[in-house]
């Protein structure tokens, strides 16, 4: 009875972070280069107190993301990239550098190259500004070239793109969707990392199967809460019969 009840309960409550997982996942079906997150749970035991080797409980295991490629998809934009095969673009954040797939850039009016999320582009020697009056291209290498709009002979090249490709295992996704290393520190850039210009890696989320995960997982939340119906039932049964016997 005492494990049944811990069982359900955890149980119940890893449906709910499950469920949650699953609908941010949904919420990014459209979002360039995004990576599914992947949630599972395993079963500990509840240690100190009196009863606790009967009871047990169902706890979040750290998430971990599905890094399978997206499907490239054809903008015609000068400013969308996606990497070809193996790598990353790397990011500026109020936390420090990031890496992202997301290569649907921008120029902000400050002229600093952007993605789309609003984080700034790492360039090999820092942030890469965009000169006015001109139109900005970016290379298969990462080199981004700025045109003068009134004379296309003149082309200043602005910097690289910073483009890396450390081992998945040592990548962490956190909760603002970008990946960082495990050990805290910066990854070195990557020349052999290569980019297709004029188009976005697609979010690798399928549609389909999250939604049979959606309703496989309220089926489970559904069954824990009939659990916990049911150990009442037995427990007001058993109190019952002590009553009578009593």
């Amino acid at each position: 009875m005492d494990r049944l009840i811990y069982v359900a309960m955890s149980g119940a409550k890893n449906s709910e972070i499950r469920q949650a997982t699953i609908a941010n996942n949904l919420a990014n079906v459209s979002t360039p280069g995004f990576r599914a997150e992947l949630a599972s749970a395993r079963a500990v035991a509840a240690l100190g107190g009196p009863g606790s080797p009967t009871r047990a409980f169902v706890v979040q295991q750290t998430s971990t993301a599905d890094l399978s490629a997206g499907i490239f998809q054809q903008t015609g934009r000068d400013l969308d990239v996606a990497i070809k095969g193996s790598g990353w673009l790397a990011v500026q954040t109020s936390t420090g550098e990031a890496y992202t797939r997301n290569g649907s850039l921008a120029i902000d009016a400050a002229g600093l190259l952007k993605t789309n999320s609003g984080d700034i582009v790492q360039g090999e020697n820092g942030p890469l500004t965009i000169p006015e009056n001109t139109r900005a291209t970016i290379a298969a290498d990462g080199t981004v070239t700025a045109v003068d709009l009134s004379n296309p002979t003149q082309v200043v090249e602005v910097g690289r793109l910073k483009l890396v490709n450390p081992p998945d295992r040592e990548l962490e996704k956190g909760l603002d969707g970008l990946f960082r290393l495990r050990s805290g520190e910066n990854a070195q850039a990557d020349a052999a990392v290569t980019l297709s210009s004029g188009g976005v890696e697609s979010s690798n989320v399928n549609s389909v199967d999250q939604l049979v995960n959606m309703i496989s997982t309220q089926r489970h939340f559904e069954t824990q809460l009939k659990l916990l119906s049911t150990a009442e039932q037995n427990s007001r049964s058993a109190s019952s019969l002590l009553s009578l016997n009593g």
